[in-house]
């Protein structure tokens, strides 16, 4: 597994995050960090963050808990276009599923996605993810359970 760390979004690290971007054919699957930026200081529970491999940005990540649903999500997934295909997108989301487990009330955790956006679909599949039957927007709805073994949580 490759080693990554998420950080916080700061004034010496937004711009960069900002001008990372997915492959021309991956812009209808998600948002532009930009946008996701903005979104963050809209909306006080989501909680960006930039996925670090070493000292370097390679993508960008956020999860919210969406008070109308009651429900924790994985709101964005991100890694930018020269940097796929190393293992950062699973080690960011095998983090970020740690972390968000650590927090009071998550026990399942959402996330949508385009159903054409196969690669997604695979990656949050063997993460353990399942379709909920739920289509949001235009965008399928996967959950994560709660672990039936606490030793069976994502490191």
């Amino acid at each position: 597994m490759k080693t990554v760390s998420l950080r916080e979004i700061t004034p010496e690290n937004w711009e960069a995050i900002h001008k990372l971007a997915v492959r021309d054919d991956q812009k209808n699957f998600v948002a532009s960090n930009l946008y996701s930026l903005a979104e963050s200081k809209i909306f006080p529970n989501h909680v960006p963050l930039a996925i670090y491999a070493g000292e370097q940005p390679v993508g960008f990540l956020m999860y919210t808990y969406v008070d109308e649903r009651k429900e924790w999500w994985i709101f964005r997934l991100m890694i930018a276009a020269g940097e796929q295909h190393q293992g950062y997108g699973r080690a960011a989301m095998q983090q970020t599923i740690a972390r968000m487990r650590a927090l009071p009330g998550c026990d399942r955790i959402f996330i949508s996605f385009e159903p054409e956006n196969a690669p997604a679909e695979q990656l949050y599949r063997s993460l353990g993810f399942l379709p909920n039957d739920e289509i949001w927007g235009d965008e399928v709805v996967f959950r994560l359970d709660p672990p039936e073994d606490v030793e069976a949580l994502p490191k």
